[in-house]
Parts: structure tokens; sequence; C-alpha cells
């Protein structure tokens, strides 16, 4: 039975109970496996740049040399009851046996991996967020397999998820005779082997949702001088401090939740202070080579605070977490004091961020678009097969009165409805 859920609960997903000798069961994937939809999402999560969800028009999965083998693309542009597949993956291919030329959803046999996945879509469309999922089944070849993937929504105009990419991974199972074999050796082996330290030790998760901090303090690495602005500061000197804080939190390597919501607090600090000396933000993104972002202004401030090399999936929460503060009109001095009291921290306040930006799906304006094209005149009349409403011409035009139609361009919902709006 398929277990799947909103990517941010993944994490729970992910945990390993101990035996009773305090060892750890082998998992049923292996870590590269285990990691591929992580890295998956940490790939969609890096191509937001502020948005509800990603531009369909800067997937290239045919690039992604890591999972892109193992994905599909699915294309909800001519309605939601059996998608387009726009790409497939070669190794995926090869895991179903499907034939070059599949082209959509209802081809892809019921006992097939690539049906596993595509079982999930409805799920994004109810939700409008990644999904995770892993299960286990009997593929076609009679072989139990287990799998792990994930589906992530894309969009063509920021607004309508009318793509979803999926990725998956999976793993084929040795048959109940040699599993009752290998189970008994692991058993043997555990009797014999040594007892296990006792001491504590900390356990990280390997999902993106993750905590980035343990509960216990190290405060010896948390020292920092107190920055009382008087009114004579500059704004170099709110980005040195906020600066120094994000390297000190940065040193804790994940120990300290304080020092991290002081880096933040004094980041959104430092945004505050640029807000009212424009000029001066402007030359220091300049000279960082920083380039600033209306839709989500919030951006350059982090990378200048925390370095625009820094990890991109902790870059665009930090983002969150400050635009969350500034549509709530958190004043100076206080942002850090009220991470520490929001419920569920950090993680819980970029979530209310982002689904206060998740627009609702807006289906009337394309409607609108269509009805407005329909009612146009026509130019002219020429004989065309095919069975598209909407057809994308290419002309050349011969003299002052004439336009030859040379071809048609290829079916393409987001330029297809760039076209007409612009119509």
């Amino acid at each position: 039975m398929d277990r799947f859920g909103s990517f941010d609960r993944e994490s729970e997903l992910d945990a390993a109970s101990a035996n009773d000798a305090g060892v750890e069961a082998p998992p049923a994937i292996g870590s590269d496996e285990r990691r591929m939809h992580v890295r998956a999402y940490n790939y969609w999560v890096s191509m937001l740049d502020g948005r509800a969800y990603p531009s369909i028009e800067d997937l290239e999965p045919e690039k992604l040399e890591d999972f892109g083998p193992h994905s599909v693309l699915l294309d909800f542009s001519g309605g939601i009851t059996s998608p387009g597949i726009t790409y497939l993956g070669g190794k995926l291919r090869t895991e179903c046996n499907l034939p070059d030329d599949v082209a959509s959803v209802a081809e892809v046999p019921s006992r097939s991996l690539l049906s596993r996945l595509t079982d999930h879509y409805m799920q994004i469309i109810a939700n409008r967020a990644p999904i995770g999922f892993e299960a286990e089944f009997v593929n076609e070849r009679g072989n139990n397999t287990m799998y792990r993937g994930i589906l992530m929504p894309f969009s063509s105009d920021d607004d309508t998820i009318d793509f979803i990419y999926g990725v998956i991974n999976w793993k084929e199972l040795a048959d109940a005779a040699i599993s009752a074999d290998l189970k008994s050796e692991v058993d043997q082996a555990l009797q014999t082997a040594p007892a296990r330290p006792t001491e504590p030790v900390v356990v990280w998760a390997d999902g993106p949702s993750a905590p980035i901090i343990a509960e216990e303090e190290d405060e010896d690495v948390l020292e920092l001088t107190d920055f009382t602005p008087d009114g004579s500061e500059e704004l170099g000197d709110w980005l040195a401090v906020a600066r120094d804080s994000a390297d000190l939190a940065k040193q804790a390597d994940g120990r300290s939740r304080s020092a991290l919501y002081r880096a933040l607090g004094q980041a959104y600090d430092f945004a505050l202070a640029a807000a009212d000396c424009p000029e001066d933000y402007v030359q220091l993104l300049e000279d960082s080579g920083i380039k600033a972002q209306e839709r989500a202004p919030m951006t350059p401030v982090v990378k200048l605070v925390f370095g625009f090399d820094y990890d991109k999936t902790r870059l665009a929460e930090f983002a969150s977490a400050l635009t969350y503060a500034s549509r709530y009109g958190i004043k100076s001095g206080e942002f850090s004091a009220m991470l520490e009291g929001y419920a569920g921290g950090l993680k819980a306040l970029v979530a209310a961020e982002r689904a206060e930006r998740r627009p609702e799906r807006k289906v009337q304006a394309v409607v609108a678009d269509f009805t407005k094209a329909r009612a146009l005149p026509a130019l002219a009349e020429i004989d065309f097969a095919g069975d598209q409403e909407f057809v994308l011409l290419i002309g050349r035009r011969v003299d002052a009165g004439t336009v030859a139609v040379i071809g048609t361009a290829e079916h393409d919902s987001a330029l297809l409805g760039r076209v007409l709006r612009a119509l």
C-alpha cells in the first residue's frame, strides 16, 4: 500500500526503528535511492525564486544527469483526465519497457513502475505542493519492487499548475527464501557483535524537512558583541553586524536555534535599514554582484548577509521568513524574539508565508482568453488538417498585402497562452 503526504512530512516517513540490540535495521532502499527525491525537492525549491511554483520554462529534465533519467514530465494543458507525457527519462523508460512514442498517462501499463508515480498526480492538484510517497509492488516481471518518489508542481503562468515533474527510484527485492537466509545471517552477526557505546549521539534527519537545530544549545560559540544603534550607523554597519551573526550561526553548524534566529533578526533589521537608504543598498548589491528582485525583495538581503553561495534551499526559507516579518510590520529588533515564540519555529513560519503567497487557480482567466479569441473576426481561412481548436501558424510576408503560411508551431500550451493574451 502506498504511503504519501505533503513533502514537509517526509522526514517522519524516513524514521527507522532500532531492534532490541540497539542496531538499526538496514533500510529496504539504499541511501542514494532514499536521497534522490530529496535532491529533486531541493532542486524544485531552488527554482521558486519567490514564486508560488517554478516556471516550466526553467525546467530542462534532459540536462539533469542526477535524477533526470529517473523522471517524467506530465502536461495538463489538455485537461487533468489524461495528461500528456512530454518527457520520460531513459532509465525509467527502460525499466517500464515503454516504446518511444508513448504520449499520455492513458498509455502507461497499470502494473508498470511509471503507473505507481502517475497514480498520485491528483494529490498534487489537491494539495498544490510537492507530494512524496513510497511503497512496494509486484512489477510486470513478477518481482517485488520497492520504490520511492516525489511529484512537484510547475506552472506556465505562475498561477496554474499545468505541469507536474516526477522523480522515482526503485530496487527489486530478493524473494522470500533469500530474504529469510539473509535475515538469519544478520541475526547471527548481531548476536556476536560487540556492544555499542551507550553515549547519546545526535541523529540527523536526511530529508529537506529536517530541522536545522538539535535541542541542545552550544553557547560556547554564540558570543556576539552587543549592537545598540544610536542613529549614527551607516547601512554598511548594519550589514557588518548581520554578517557577523550569520557567521556565528554557520559556526554553530545547526546546533543552535538561538544563533540562527539571532542572525535572521539581524538580517531583518538590515532589510529595514536598507529600505531607508535605497541608494546605499543598491550600491551594496552592485558591489557584491547581486541583482535586486522586485518579486522577491528579501532574496538579495539574505544573499548579502549569508552569502550568495550559501545553500539555495536555506536562502529561500530565510527570504520567506523575512518576507513574513515585513508583511506583518515587525519592528526592528523584534523579529528574533518573535521567531523564538512562534509555534513550530522557523519551519512553521516559512510554511505560513508560502501559504499566504500561494494563489488560487485562475481558471476563469484562461477561459476568458479563449472566449475573446473565439469572438475575433477571421482574417483568412485555409484548409488545414488537425483537431486542435487553436493552431499557431508561422507566416512569411510575401509583399505588402500577402502573407504566406510556411508551417505550424508544435502545440505548446504555455506559448499558446502568451500569444492569446498578447492578441
